[in-house]
């Protein structure tokens, strides 16, 4: 979709367009309508930050809690959004050996123990070995760290979506 067409749909056309940049969570779009018209996709992305900045800590907690599992039962079952399936699918996660099948599992179940949402990574450009690995990190940070970090991981992936969908 063209940005000049974004910044001319109604409020309900808009959150229909991009409901899905934010997994679950058309509220972000909802609130950064008002912000149009944008003068780029950049300007886009900072508006949607914004929303989310701006958003109760009991929305951002749900916001988070809307990814899937990396690796998780989602996956396996073909339940993922289409995004979300492009992404985890391009950083081979779909091709998981036992071991690192396991491995995940066992991160996925101590992660979401410790810190009450799924660990979320930007996956474009990284591969399975950099996912665990990564993963494997930041299951030891303070929870108030680690969720400044998802949020920061869940913006580089609406950044990536928005790149996507919309065309300047």
């Amino acid at each position: 979709m063209k940005l000049s067409e974004l910044n001319a749909i109604d409020r309900a056309g808009f959150v229909a367009a991009l409901g899905g940049v934010y997994e679950h969570s058309p509220w972000v779009a909802e609130r950064a309508f008002g912000d149009r018209p944008f003068a780029s996709v950049g300007a886009l992305h900072t508006a949607m930050l914004a929303a989310v900045e701006r958003a109760i800590d009991a929305e951002r907690l749900r916001l988070l809690r809307a990814h899937p599992e990396l690796a998780g039962k989602a996956p396996i079952r073909g339940q993922l959004p289409p995004d979300s399936t492009r992404e985890q699918t391009g950083a081979g996660l779909d091709q998981c050996t036992p071991e690192e099948f396991a491995r995940l599992k066992a991160l996925n179940a101590r992660y979401n123990a410790k810190f009450g949402f799924p660990f979320i990574i930007a996956v474009k450009g990284l591969d399975r070995d950099d996912i665990i690995r990564e993963f494997a990190r930041r299951v030891e940070q303070e929870p108030a760290e680690e969720q400044t970090e998802a949020l920061r991981q869940v913006a580089r992936i609406a950044r990536h979506r928005l790149e996507s969908l919309v065309e300047g």
